[in-house]
This record gives C-alpha cells, sequence and structure tokens, in this order.
C-alpha cells in the first residue's frame, strides 16, 4: 500500500489476528460494495468502489495465505514466536535491552563487566535525538480506501483530514473515499489539509 498503511488497516484488523478474523474483516468490507447499494451511484463513485474492492481482494491474498502472510510480516518487521508476536531482540540503544547480554564481558574479567554495565547503563539513559521532520509531505492516492484507513494513514504524515459526506442518508457504517484534493503526489506542507469526499451505501430504510 503506501506511505503509513498497512494489508492490515485496509481490512480494519491487528496483526494478531487469526486468519478466520481476518476472513470476517474482508467480509464485513467488501458486503458494503455489494452491487445492490451501488445501485444508481454516478461514475465517479462506480470507479472509487471498483478500487475498494481491488485493494480489499489485494489485502486478502497477502493476509489470507499463510506463506504469503509471514513473508510480509516479516517486510513489516513483525517477529512471530510460536502463534504470538514478538518484537525483534534489542541492542545496547534500545529500551528492553537484555543485561544478560554482558555475560560475555563479564567472562573477560570484573573490570571489563563493570565498564562494559555502566557502558550500556549510559547507553539505555541517554535520549537519541528525534530526527527532523520534512516540513512538506507528499500526498498519498487516498482514493478507493475506507474512511477510517485514509484519516488514519493521513494523520501518520501529518496532514488533517476534512470529510465532506457525498450520500444524503448513508447507513451507519464506514464510508469509501472518492475524491480528494490535493490530488495524489502534490508537495503539502506538514499539518495542511486534505479534502475527501467519501460515499456510504444508501440507508433504504423508511
Amino acid at each position: 500500500m503506501g506511505p503509513g498503511i498497512s494489508w492490515y488497516d485496509v481490512l480494519g484488523v491487528l496483526p494478531t489476528a487469526t486468519t478466520g478474523e481476518i476472513r470476517r474483516g474482508y467480509d464485513a468490507k467488501a458486503g458494503l460494495l455489494r452491487p445492490g447499494h451501488l445501485s444508481g451511484a454516478n461514475s465517479t463513485v462506480l470507479s472509487a468502489t471498483r478500487r475498494a474492492q481491488e485493494i480489499l481482494d489485494a489485502a486478502w491474498r497477502v493476509l489470507g495465505d499463510a506463506q504469503g502472510r509471514a513473508g510480509y510480516d516479516e517486510v513489516l518487521g513483525i517477529w512471530r514466536t510460536g502463534e504470538g508476536l514478538a518484537p525483534p531482540p534489542g541492542v545496547p540503544s534500545q529500551p528492553g535491552w537484555d543485561t544478560s547480554d554482558l555475560a560475555p564481558i563479564a567472562a573477560r574479567g570484573g573490570a571489563a563487566f563493570l565498564l562494559g554495565g555502566l557502558a550500556a547503563i549510559y547507553d539505555l539513559l541517554t535520549p537519541s535525538p528525534a530526527p527532523a521532520l520534512p516540513r512538506h509531505v507528499t500526498v498519498p492516492e487516498v482514493r478507493g480506501l475506507f474512511y477510517s484507513v485514509c484519516f488514519a494513514a493521513v494523520g501518520r504524515l501529518g496532514l488533517r483530514v476534512s470529510a465532506v459526506r457525498l450520500t444524503e442518508r448513508p447507513m451507519p457504517v464506514d464510508g469509501v473515499v472518492v475524491g480528494q484534493s490535493p490530488a495524489p503526489g502534490h508537495k503539502a506542507r506538514r499539518d495542511s489539509q486534505l479534502t475527501v469526499q467519501v460515499w456510504h451505501p444508501p440507508n433504504t430504510r423508511s
């Protein structure tokens, strides 16, 4: 996907989700794109919802396949031990570094162990300088994303989202982004506004 968007985000599930939970996430979102909900929709909405279905299908192809999901998790930096998730091993400059890693130093003598321990403590307590954030970001393509996914991803980039609802009487469900301004690829100042047009399936109940 685009910057800050994972296939887990697309389906609205956590990386700890079971295959069954992933399938239910897919079915719930795909169900909102059924032809019956799109009756009378204009070409802009139809184009965006086709893209939304393609995105959902791509997410399911990756996460619904055990081997594909394992490779994807490795790319994301998710480390699995058994059925759970575990962070990658710590290093001296990261919180949570295992001090048992000082054992090889201890084996070389007390003074070396003491100096190694002090160095490790200093490393743990010294704050790392925060990297400077760029003043401008590239606006991503969000057309075809469900609004909740768009909102979270764009927020991670430092942009604010303003939504224009297109459906007069919408179902109380997540909508699909069918248009955006600025356009994808535009360089925008951090904290500037991205306006999106959001379509919801119409509520046909009286």
